[in-house]
């Protein structure tokens, strides 16, 4: 069974039956476990050609196992850029930041620099190595034009506790949305599971098969003529959530290329309509809640503005 090396899939196939995560981590000595883990719940590991995003999954006798590995880059590599940041809260243990569209969260393929982290070792001069190589500090993500509050550990102490009250679910994101069309009641839950497309490598989708649980609860805030305006509250943070839950219940993100129809309103958005509106978090250090609130983008006010004149007209 191969090592880490420099090609992009390494293959082995599986001597014993075993756990997923555990096999690789005995073939694979030059690789962490949780970067195993990682790479296993974003969907670079393929059983006998299909993708498995469950660390638990049992290899049996002879299933070839592919390890895609995507390009990263090394800490070296990444360096402290001078871009703005609109911070809301910040002290030594850690910093919430207003997010705009358009910035992605850290370096990866096609984003080499001009990340919110570029900006954040140049603001946070002893942010290097928390957390990770290539995410130093991150503790969670917004996508690309998703805007508003994210937290960032400004100690291996804090990351750790954040991550925790993430994974205990004490810690709580809220977010506004502006979708097509009119939901029937006034509230809702979407319980269904998110695993990569099987197709599109770009894009997340319903999985009931080897999708992880991504549960999404929705309340009506407004309701606009065709469009209505939605707060959200997440109980699991996978990767485009709240897109891909709307887009299956027929009511996608204005603004949504990947997921919707992306039709122009006549406002200027980068991307969809979506905005962390609110984080509510206990204090690593003094134990205090903290209820962040990030006031909503321009764009997103006027494209809101517009819709509720039309709809009264």
């Amino acid at each position: 069974m191969p090592q880490e090396t420099e090609a992009e899939q390494l293959n082995f196939t599986a001597e014993h039956k075993e756990r997923l995560d555990l096999a690789l981590a005995s073939s694979l000595a030059n690789f962490s476990r949780s970067r195993l883990q990682s790479l296993i719940t974003e969907g670079h590991i393929q059983i006998n050609g299909k993708i498995c995003q469950k660390k638990n999954t049992l290899v049996n006798l002879g299933d070839m196992v592919t390890v895609n590995i995507p390009p990263s880059v090394a800490l070296s590599e990444v360096s402290a850029q001078d871009i703005p940041l609109d911070i809301l809260y910040e002290d030594d243990c850690l910093i919430v930041l207003n997010k705009p569209a358009g910035l992605v969260v850290h370096p990866a393929p096609g984003h080499p620099d001009g990340t919110l982290v570029n900006a954040l070792l140049a603001h946070c001069q002893d942010l290097k190595g928390i957390g990770g190589v290539e995410r130093p500090g991150i503790v969670h993500r917004l996508d690309r034009d998703t805007t508003g509050a994210i937290v960032v550990a400004k100690s291996d102490f804090a990351h750790q506790a954040l991550q925790q009250q993430l994974k205990e679910k004490t810690a709580k994101r809220e977010y506004l949305g502006i979708i097509h069309g009119v939901p029937k009641t006034n509230s809702g839950t979407v319980d269904l599971p998110i695993g990569r497309h099987r197709i599109d490598r770009k894009k997340m989708a319903i999985a009931t098969e080897g999708g992880r649980e991504s549960v999404t609860h929705w309340k009506v805030q407004e309701r606009l003529g065709s469009y209505t305006l939605m707060n959200f509250s997440l109980e699991t943070g996978r990767t485009h959530q709240i897109r891909v839950h709307l887009s299956h219940i027929g009511h996608p993100l204005v603004g949504d290329r990947l997921y919707g129809a992306g039709r122009s309103l006549g406002v200027n958005i980068s991307g969809q309509a979506l905005h962390a509106c609110k984080l509510t978090l206990v204090h690593p250090k003094t134990q205090e809640i903290l209820a962040i609130s990030a006031p909503s983008p321009e764009s997103f006010t006027k494209l809101l503005t517009l819709l509720r004149l039309r709809s009264r007209s």
